[in-house]
């Protein structure tokens, strides 16, 4: 993996496909591409005729791929970057990146205890490249997500997390449903709370490696939920976001 200063890099827009009717999933070809860990993110710039320039970091949602990285974009209301990744940037089109960026926010297939994923929204793109790096690598390491979004349209990844929670040996799926739920969805729609993550998460004797990504009110309110249930602080890795501009 990279090491040291991170230089910036051009990356050409292969493929988009729609996760929802506001975000997207862009497949980017970067030559001399170091690689990158489940968790790590990129700092995205683009920069304007006039020589104006801005830049976003975006989580990486899929594990190495030799040059092809890919990033789901949530677009951003009156937002700078990401209105032009999801709308404007088309195949042959070229970005800055620059990356790969963290270290500690990672899982590596090599790790064989469970996994809980906590996800809020779109948190749920980092953690999605964990699965699918489990899923490439074979490993049989017990995995379960915990997936907490405003109403079923709005889920990121909802066709590929099914197949792969039916599959042998695939990561056990659950939801949270904060404004709708799904016809026939046993519970009305509300926020994650202690009795939620009980029935859904590992038990904390399980020591389970806990990553809990989502906007910062989420992730503090799912950290101060875990730490009290018994899970290990130090086990309790954390990944927010707030307000960007986009």
């Amino acid at each position: 993996m990279a090491s040291g200063r991170l230089a910036w890099r051009t990356a050409i827009l292969t493929a988009q496909r729609d996760e929802t009717p506001t975000a997207a999933t862009l497949v980017l070809r970067a030559p001399g591409w170091p690689g990158h860990l489940a968790g790590q993110h990129v700092d995205v710039r683009l920069t304007a005729e006039d020589g104006y320039s801005t830049q976003r970091s975006y989580s990486l949602a899929g594990p190495a791929d030799g040059e092809l990285i890919e990033l789901t974009v949530q677009q951003v209301a009156d937002g700078e970057v990401s209105p032009y990744l999801t709308q404007v940037l088309a195949p042959g089109d070229a970005v800055e990146i620059r990356g790969p960026v963290g270290g500690w926010f990672t899982w590596r297939p090599q790790d064989t205890g469970p996994v809980q994923l906590i996800a809020g929204g779109s948190g749920i793109v980092p953690l999605m490249a964990m699965i699918r790096a489990r899923q490439l690598a074979g490993s049989t390491a017990p995995f379960r997500l915990l997936y907490s979004v405003r109403s079923p349209g709005q889920e990121y990844y909802a066709a590929e997390l099914s197949s792969l929670a039916d599959g042998q040996d695939g990561p056990d799926v659950s939801y949270a449903y904060t404004r709708a739920v799904p016809d026939g969805w046993p519970v009305p729609p509300r926020r994650l709370d202690a009795a939620a993550i009980t029935a859904a998460a590992w038990p904390a004797d399980a020591a389970p490696a806990c990553f809990v990504c989502g906007p910062t009110a989420f992730v503090e309110t799912v950290a101060d939920i875990l730490v009290p249930l018994g899970h290990d602080p130090g086990r309790v890795k954390t990944e927010r976001f707030g307000p960007t501009g986009g």
